[in-house]
């Protein structure tokens, strides 16, 4: 049975010899990690910089983050005296199992690349994807940067974007408005449409072409239901909107027109 000293002959070989190569492992990691990011902001600012759109930018400099991040843990593994080509071997054996509990961040990148070979979006673009209306910031590895129109950021998962319906408003330079307006049944409908028509004459931001439409819609149980269609450049459209449905109740009301609410008359019999 070995005797202390023995003991104490082992442990110091052992530290003796493996704490080099753990320190120089640990400095790596750390140093790699600091290069990984500066390189990120380098490749992301030389990107930016070059003709490359603005959309592949945050993708690009993703990547090159990544993959340094990936050589580097390598070598660190092969500062340990670990063999590397065996390293490597067990790191895709274990691709499988690391690929299923990792799907929904596969299943992200997958659609992050799909993303940006069709090109549905481009930065700037107003958009509603996933659910979440805003506009684009960024479109990442994994999740794309959205801005809302109260000056919300929300990251959606590149997967509930590709896998749904996306609404991109920016495509056009233009779009039109859709008013409803009821009036009253007992109410003169030409005086009624002259009136819309004049309001929408009457406003700059209402475009000549397209022309607008004003015109019966429905005989509704409570009202006759105009619609107002003009169109507006997209830049102007949520502040057009709002003035003319203020507009319109207001030039309505005063050219002698009701705007019937829904009513139900309740007639009570008495039963003897």
């Amino acid at each position: 049975m070995p005797d202390f000293n023995d003991i104490v002959d082992i442990v110091s070989g052992v530290i003796a010899q493996w704490t080099p190569r753990v320190l120089g492992s640990l400095a790596l990691l750390i140093s790699g990690w600091m290069i990984a990011g500066h390189m990120k902001r380098l490749a992301r600012e030389a990107l930016s910089a070059s003709a490359i759109d603005d959309i592949l930018v945050p993708f690009l400099a993703g990547m090159i983050h990544v993959t340094i991040i990936v050589l580097v843990a390598i070598a660190a593994v092969g500062v340990l005296g670990v063999n590397t080509a065996s390293f490597v071997a067990v790191l895709g054996a274990a691709g499988l199992a690391v690929a299923l509990a990792f799907q929904d961040t596969f299943s992200n990148f997958a659609a992050g690349v799909m993303l940006l070979t069709f090109r549905p979006f481009d930065v700037g673009n107003y958009v509603d994807v996933g659910g979440t209306a805003g506009t684009v910031q960024e479109v990442g590895i994994f999740t794309c940067l959205l801005t809302t129109s109260d000056n919300i950021q929300i990251r959606v998962p590149n997967s509930k974007i590709f896998g749904q319906t996306i609404v991109n408003y920016s495509v056009s330079d233009t779009r039109r408005i859709d008013l409803s307006i009821g009036v009253g049944y007992d109410d003169d409908l030409g005086t009624a449409i002259r009136t819309c028509l004049d309001v929408l004459a009457a406003d700059p931001r209402v475009l000549e072409d397209p022309e607008a439409i004003v015109a019966v819609n429905e005989l509704g149980d409570s009202a006759v239901q105009l619609v107002v269609r003009p169109w507006v450049k997209r830049t102007d459209y949520g502040s057009t909107r709002w003035d003319l449905i203020r507009a319109l109740k207001e030039n309505l009301e005063a050219a002698g027109c009701t705007l019937p609410y829904p009513q139900r008359d309740v007639h009570l019999h008495q039963v003897s």
